[in-house]
């Protein structure tokens, strides 16, 4: 059996005797407590508690001190070994080991060097149980060595170049920290264009003109030494270029399409990858075969670097760095292999154990590669060691059988591969031991109500003792529930209650003896603050009151104390505290803050807060009206069985009076979280006698409410479980049905928690035939909803009856209800069935009942199936789909509706109860006449021509009788969509095609389509179709259309109209001043040599011509020969210049008769009506 030390836990009371801490656990270690007083005759072997890491690297301008701490009983004598051999210290004046400790100090400060002391130490702790070993420590002095001299050549490069500035700086131990900075020493500033490399290079992926400086310098920083070594300045120009020719990406580092990586579990993983091209690339990176950790991935160096943290053998696999710019994208493929150095999944535990007793000391690790494992007894390799019988190893695993005191010994187990190893030390100490208790005796524990109690127990024994725990001078040994035992001896009671008070006695036991001790437990009631201090607005210079009520455990004295603003209180005379109040008077702007209200006791504390807000003198405002506040301070006096008093104190009724108080309740134990009403009682009210309900766990509430509405519910009270009573209801809803011909199956619904009033809620379930002599069969099931009677006969009726009862007694005589055992399939068909066909689509079905005693259940009606087998006029057979219909009761008839019309129809009948049906009725073959059919499936107009039309069709789908003809009616519809007169015309049946002659050219038709049969007309279908157009006619429509909207024709029509008005404002001028004399006698008196008669060969008159240069027209040019003017001919108006009027402005109709237009009237497509007359045509009259 292995021995386990156990701690103490702290204790919850502030005036507990603080224990002597006996469990230090360093590296590794368990240990036996080392108290002088208590245990000073236990022995130990030693543990290495301190020493140097693995890998040490020293200052050489300080002291060598290489640490080796261990502990033991007796104390340890300390020895090193330097390179594996004996390493005498006291041979070298230089070297001395501290007292009482193994560390070693080595003092070069004064002489020698640190090169001298370089090498592998290893330290060991020795007593009279053992010998414990470190580590090997390599020490090693730390080197910062300067940069060689070399000669750099200043870099000349065109813009737009990459360029790579080396830094390799020297090698030192540890490794250098690379950075880059120029003469002032100032960071050169980095970006996606210009970076440092993980090796200390600086990359640019394509220079600039601003990159041009004579001071790039690579810096190395050893942190160990705190000294910085500096490379020659690097010279770089860059030359400008008219125009940098673009690139695509290519890989500065690492080179060509794929590399390897090799990192160790734990490490950080660092992957790289740094492009050049123009534009700049951007990098990306993904992993192949899975995804990026998420928490663990980190992106540097502007993308370029992809770091992982405490990287394990999962992270193994190809990472893929892509760079892309404007011009491609390239790839580089980096496969990763994680190896691990080892690493402990179980390392080696001390083992403490009694003479006589077995153990094993296990050692566990892992590793990639696999690492090796090997074992030491003290220092020395198990295979040489002195041979112990009680050891056996087994691989990992060293077993111990039947110990003894010589079996004392320290084992160290060695986990190595080729990346590192572990060395473990774990001793095996064989101790015979009594129990002793660490625990001070009679110590007293005080606790708050509802919260943990923690009793403490420490222990210590060889063997390990068996803990017990006792309450009461008397009691019996405490088990689970509702306790909690921890391993290190200590009992905690999760929810302390006032009856947990008393005296607790510990007893620990092992075979060579017994110890006790008793601790004391009282529980206190929780602080609280039933009145707390209130928000206050109150005017300069006035006085305001706070008040704090405290409520307290009477054996705990509290100390009250006030906060302004969580500090101390000002030391002013304007603040006093008298009991519960703080008084602040002659209040000023300062005193605006939050007042807390603290109040303490040794075990708790609590506190209340309220704002104080100061303002300037105002008129006394209103009082402000609103609901109360909660009641507070509930309690629960008179506790009966069945009943209780609830006090409570009111809450501010907010300047409106409180008219009366509601009382809730909850049941902890059946629904907690859910109230219900309890009563109501007057405002004037504080208290209430309340009725209750047995082995109910009560929980009350309080609110109040005001004229204005209800309060916030109070705080719930405590907690009252009432005793347990007989219930005094049975269950409700019960029903007696059988699921199957030979039982009958009981269900009730069961009583709630509340309902049950007591534990041990079952049911006493009866039944007798009703109709039989039997007495009653009972049987008694535990709290479920249902009991099964098997054996029955089929569908016998049976009275039922279910009565509760619990642990204290019976239920009051239940109700008796009747039910029936299970139905079975009916026995009988319905007879003489016989069908009159109504319609086309309706049927009646008419038969005989069953004799109620072939049902064998529940009759619920008659159920018909109807299909159709063959089709009248297809005489194919077709899927047969039955139809059902279901009447309900004892119906003897029914109607069928929906039925194809001209069709072959089989139907039976089938009576139906409960439990399905019976057998069916013979089958009875009816048919139902012809119908009128559906609509053609199809219509379309094909073919169309100038005069005809082409239409073409499917049958109806549902004929629904044989077809005697087709029906096709049509009219036009003209270009306001009326219609014209309609077309009847008949198409024998076998037609599915039709060509109408005759049409109208361009012309909207609409056909309305059916079929008919000996029934009647179906359904129509309609379609709309045009004939074709007169080509010839809609071309010079649309040449006509063209030029009437082109600009062109639209600003010389304007211009005609212009001169026209002109002239015939001239024309009439010179009439209103030409008096009466004659205008011939003025013309030939004036003759004007420029007036020529019209060109008959080009249609102009006088000098007016539209293809030259419009002049204006000459005076007289439009006035007749003969100086006089008809009558009937207008002056100045344009009508004679209009559409289709003959010119008749002078005798021989030389202008207006001769070159004006006469437009024809052509008939508008589809209709009578005239086109608006013609731009073209207006042109025409005008020229």
């Amino acid at each position: 059996m292995q021995l386990k030390i156990m701690p103490k836990k702290k204790r919850l009371s502030a005036g507990r005797v603080p224990l002597i801490l006996f469990l230090c656990q360093m590296i590794s270690a368990l240990d036996v407590p080392l108290d002088s007083k208590l245990l000073e005759d236990l022995v130990q072997p030693p543990t290495i508690t301190q020493q140097s890491p693995k890998d040490y690297i020293i200052d050489p301008r300080e002291n060598i001190v290489i640490q080796c701490e261990a502990k033991g009983k007796p104390p340890p004598s300390f020895s090193w070994t330097r390179n594996g051999t004996h390493f005498d210290i006291d041979k070298d004046p230089l070297v001395t080991m501290k007292a009482g400790s193994g560390t070693l100090v080595i003092n070069i400060l004064s002489e020698g060097k640190a090169e001298t002391y370089e090498g592998v130490y290893q330290c060991t702790a020795r007593n009279e149980r053992g010998a414990a070993i470190s580590n090997n420590i390599v020490v090693r002095p730390s080197r910062s060595p300067l940069w060689t001299k070399e000669k750099l050549e200043p870099i000349t490069l065109r813009s737009g170049q990459s360029l790579v500035l080396p830094c390799r700086p020297p090698i030192g131990l540890p490794p250098a920290i690379i950075f880059w900075m120029d003469n002032s020493f100032q960071r050169l500033p980095q970006s996606e264009r210009v970076s440092q490399g993980l090796n200390g290079d600086l990359y640019f992926s394509n220079v600039l003109p601003e990159d041009s400086r004579e001071d790039y310098i690579c810096y190395a920083r050893f942190n160990h030494t705190q000294t910085i070594q500096q490379k020659q300045p690097i010279s770089v120009k860059v030359i400008s270029a008219k125009s940098s020719r673009e690139r695509p990406p290519t890989f500065l580092t690492p080179e060509g399409n794929a590399s390897n990586k090799e990192e160790l579990r734990g490490n950080v993983l660092s992957l790289e990858c740094i492009a050049e091209g123009l534009p700049t690339p951007i990098i990306y990176w993904i992993k192949e075969d899975g995804t990026l950790p998420t928490n663990r991935t980190f992106y540097r160096n502007f993308q370029k670097t992809l770091q992982i943290t405490q990287v394990s053998e999962a992270d193994s696999g190809k990472y893929q760095c892509i760079a892309k710019n404007a011009l491609g994208v390239i790839h580089h493929t980096i496969s990763v292999t994680v190896k691990a150095a080892p690493y402990w999944i179980m390392a080696p535990q001390n083992l403490v154990l009694s003479p006589g007793e077995d153990g094993a000391l296990n050692c566990r690790a892992n590793g990639n590669p696999k690492p090796k494992i090997s074992w030491l007894s003290n220092g020395v390799p198990i295979e040489i060691a002195p041979d112990d019988p009680s050891r056996k190893i087994n691989g990992d695993t060293i077993m111990f059988s039947s110990v003894q005191e010589r079996s004392s010994a320290v084992y160290q187990c060695n986990a190595s591969n080729e990346y590192g190893y572990l060395l473990g030390n774990a001793f095996v100490n064989v101790l015979a031991e009594p129990p002793r208790i660490l625990t001070s005796t009679n110590t007293l524990y005080q606790v708050i109500a509802n919260r943990p109690a923690l009793l403490d127990c420490a222990f210590f024994g060889s063997p390990l003792p068996s803990i017990e725990w006792f309450k009461g001078t008397k009691g019996s040994a405490l088990h689970e529930d509702p306790y909690v035992f921890h391993e290190n001896g200590t009992l905690e009671i999760p929810v302390a209650q006032k009856d947990s008070t008393g005296t607790y006695t510990c007893v620990a036991k092992n075979k060579l003896g017994m110890a006790k001790n008793e601790v004391h437990l009282e529980i206190k009631d929780p602080t609280r603050i039933i009145k707390q201090p209130e928000y206050a607005v109150v005017q300069r210079g006035s006085t305001v009151s706070f008040e704090c009520k405290v409520k307290h455990d009477h054996t705990l004295i509290p100390t009250v104390t006030w906060l302004k603003d969580h500090g101390e209180l000002p030391s002013d005379g304007r603040f006093t505290i008298d009991k519960d109040h703080l008084v602040v008077a002659d209040v000023s702007d300062d005193d605006g803050g939050t007042y807390t209200c603290v109040a303490n006791t040794t075990l708790d504390n609590v506190s209340a807060s309220a704002v104080l807000s100061v303002v300037a003198p105002t008129p006394t405002p209103a009082p402000i009206y609103d609901v109360p506040n909660p009641p507070f301070d509930l309690e629960l006096t008179d506790q009966l069985d069945k009943s209780v008093q609830l006090s409570w104190t009111p809450g501010d009724d907010n300047n409106s009076p409180i008219t009366k108080f509601i009382i809730e309740y909850e049941n902890a134990m059946h629904e907690a979280g859910l109230w219900h009403h309890q009563a109501e009682v007057p405002g004037t009210q504080t208290r209430a006698q309340l009725k209750l309900s047995p082995y109910v766990n009560y929980s009350f509430r309080v609110m109040a409410e005001n004229s204005l509405g209800r309060s916030s519910p109070s705080e719930a009270s405590e907690q009252y479980l009432t005793k347990a009573a007989e219930p005094d209801k049975n269950p409700m809803m019960v029903e007696g049905l059988g699921s199957e011909p030979d039982n009958l199956v009981i269900t009730w619904q069961p009583l709630n928690g509340f309902e049950s009033n007591g534990p041990g809620l079952q049911y006493k379930v009866s039944w007798r035939q009703k109709d039989g002599d039997d007495e009653w069969t009972s049987v008694i099931v535990a709290n479920v909803s249902k009991y099964i009677v098997s054996g029955t006969p089929t569908f016998v009726p049976y009275l039922i009856k279910v009565q509760a009862l619990n642990d204290v007694g019976f239920a009051p005589e239940p109700a008796v209800v009747m039910g029936h055992s299970g139905e079975d399939l009916p026995m009988v068909a319905p007879g003489n069935v016989h069908v009159t066909v109504v319609n086309s689509t309706l049927a009646e079905v008419h038969w005989d009942p069953v004799p109620l005693k072939s049902v064998r259940g529940h009759l619920q009606g008659y159920r018909i199936y109807y299909w159709t087998d063959q089709n009248s006029s297809k005489r194919n057979r077709r899927h047969i789909e039955k139809k059902i219909l279901t009447f309900q009761g004892s119906k003897t008839h029914g109607m069928l509706p929906g039925l194809e019309p001209f069709s072959h129809y089989t139907l039976n009948v089938r009576v139906v109860n409960g439990k399905g049906e019976g057998p069916a009725s013979p089958d009875r073959v009816f048919h139902t006449p012809e119908g009128v059919p559906s609509a053609p499936s199809s219509l379309k107009i094909v073919n169309p021509t100038l005069d005809s039309l082409t239409l073409e069709w499917d049958p109806p789908s549902h004929p629904n009788g044989i077809l005697t003809e087709y029906t096709l009616k049509y009219q036009p519809i003209n270009s306001t969509h009326e219609l014209g007169p309609l077309v009847d015309l008949k198409i024998p049946a076998n037609k599915t095609r039709w060509t109408l002659k005759n049409l109208n050219f361009s012309t909207r038709y609409k056909f309305y389509f059916y079929a008919q049969t000996s029934a009647g007309s179906g359904s129509q279908i309609t379609e709309e179709a045009v004939t074709t157009v007169d080509e010839g006619k809609m071309a010079m429509a649309s040449r006509q259309v063209d030029i009437a909207t082109q600009g062109w024709f639209i600003g010389l029509m304007c211009a005609v109209a212009l001169l026209i008005l002109i002239l015939l404002i001239v024309c009439f001028i010179r009439r209103n001043k030409g008096g009466k004399y004659p205008v011939k006698e003025k013309e030939d008196a004036h003759a004007d040599p420029e007036i020529q008669p019209m060109k008959e060969d080009d249609g102009t008159f006088g000098e007016y011509s539209d293809a030259e240069d419009h002049k204006p027209l000459k005076k007289g040019s439009r006035t007749p020969s003969d100086r006089t003017v008809k009558k009937e001919d207008s002056d100045d108006s344009l009508v004679d210049y209009g559409e289709g009027v003959n010119g008749q402005f002078n005798e021989d109709g030389s202008f207006i008769g001769q070159y004006s237009g006469k437009k024809e009237k052509e008939p508008a497509e589809g209709n009578e009506s005239s086109e608006a007359p013609s731009p073209v045509n207006a042109m025409n009259s005008f020229v």
